[in-house]
Order: structure tokens, then C-alpha cells, then sequence
């Protein structure tokens, strides 16, 4: 997946979620974004930040606990600037 993420002045953490066709069917987007916002969900920032994730392919065949570690691996980089894994 790939993250951005921008620090704001006040306000909760908030996620956005770009899953593009590229990923396949909207079975498949649907099921990708769920991951994503579960990961968020359990994972979720104290700061004000938004954070935008692009899931790739990869992330629907992998276990959990992998991506949630790769989740986390991303957020703890965050300064404003892209992130990949």
C-alpha cells in the first residue's frame, strides 16, 4: 500500500481511500477498503492528521497480521511525506 499523510492544526485523525480499478472488481475494492478502514480503525492516530491510503492488489491476498505490521511500519514514518510498502 502506499500512504500520505498531512499534519493539521486540531480535530481527530481522519481516512481517505483511493482503491482504483486497477485493483479489479468493486468485490474486490469493496473488500480492500474494509481492510483499510479495520487497520485504521485499530491503529488510529491520537494526532490531527489525515492520512490517505492507496491499497494495492497484493494487500487482498496477504494475512492480516502482515499488513496490519506494514500499516503500522507507515504510520510510524509519517512526516508529511509519501510512504510505500
Amino acid at each position: 500500500m502506499t500512504m500520505f499523510t498531512r499534519e493539521r492544526e486540531s480535530g481527530p485523525a481522519r481516512l481517505g481511500i483511493a482503491a482504483t480499478r486497477k485493483m479489479g472488481a468493486a468485490v474486490e475494492r469493496n473488500r480492500a477498503k474494509r481492510l483499510v478502514r479495520e487497520l485504521f480503525r485499530h491503529n488510529k492516530p491520537s494526532t490531527a492528521v489525515d492520512v490517505v491510503v492507496v491499497p494495492r492488489r497484493e494487500l487482498l491476498d496477504a494475512p492480516y497480521e502482515r499488513i496490519e505490521m506494514e500499516f503500522q511500519s507507515l504510520l510510524s514514518r509519517r512526516s508529511g511525506r509519501t510512504a510505500h510498502g
